[in-house]
């Protein structure tokens, strides 16, 4: 497309198109080498609004996107051995599985991370999916609004379904965990569990065989992470009882040793 046929001529491209996009950055300096292009694209993916993007760009974007995945690897789910009957523990980035849905840890508003470079997975997943992501949580957000009201905000564990994009998943379930602001209680423990049921009722209803969850609530929301292992095993081995042969898979997806072991405790 209008002869941009590498990784880097992409990256050049979409920094200067994001750059104009803004208006009060298209001045912005530009690092000469990769790294520092591609973090000045994320910040600029980052930061913006949610809104339309050129189909022209967004084709570029896609393409970046995309080939960015394919050099990080994608990991099927044959690749991903089963710790017990339908299911697994796979440690690594989220936005690599091809599977039917991934689970995005959200905020309240369902907009994605706004901080530039953050290390959430809100962040990660909005990165790698595109523009596109956020402008449709966006929609689908004003549409509860004007049934809701203006000052709607998603609640405690009430997902959201979205495409995936640029993502190997089919698609994203966004959902707000609980915060724990001062001691663990069993509202919350309750509220987390609801978290790990409601997401595979939506996978149910969506005919979404194969799930990944990441670690809901245990980063800046502080749920202890021993404590959320062990509700969300609980919570998944229950609802999988409870309704047989509805999933091939559900996958606790972990990035920290720590988790790791805690979920294989649980699961051995």
């Amino acid at each position: 497309m209008n002869g941009i046929t590498t990784q880097e001529e992409r990256l050049d491209y979409l920094v200067e198109k994001f750059k104009a996009d803004f208006g009060e950055y298209k001045d912005l300096k530009v690092p000469d080498d990769t790294e520092g292009k591609r973090r000045i694209l994320r910040s600029l993916m980052n930061i913006r609004m949610p809104g339309e993007m050129d189909e022209t760009v967004l084709a570029v974007q896609n393409d970046y996107l995309q080939q960015r995945i394919r050099e990080n690897g994608i990991v099927e789910l044959k690749d991903i051995p089963e710790i017990r009957e339908g299911i697994s523990i796979w440690q690594g980035d989220i936005t690599r599985l091809a599977v039917d849905a991934i689970v995005n840890a959200a905020n309240s508003q369902m907009l994605g991370c706004f901080v530039p470079m953050h290390t959430c997975i809100d962040n990660c997943i909005h990165t790698f999916a595109g523009v596109q992501l956020r402008n449709e949580c966006s929609k689908q957000m004003n549409m509860l609004r004007s049934r809701y009201g203006r000052d709607y905000e998603q609640p405690t564990a009430v997902p959201l379904l979205t495409d995936g994009y640029n993502l190997p998943a089919e698609k994203v379930i966004h959902i707000v965990g609980p915060i724990v602001q001062c001691q663990l209680t069993p509202e919350l423990e309750e509220d987390l569990a609801a978290c790990y049921r409601n997401t595979l009722d939506m996978c149910l209803e969506n005919d979404l065989k194969s799930v990944a969850f990441c670690c809901i609530s245990t980063g800046v929301f502080r749920f202890p992470n021993k404590r959320a292992a062990e509700i969300a095993v609980r919570t998944v081995i229950d609802w999988l009882n409870t309704h047989p042969d509805t999933m091939e898979r559900v996958i606790f997806n972990v990035f920290k040793d720590e988790d790791k072991e805690y979920y294989e405790q649980e699961l051995h």
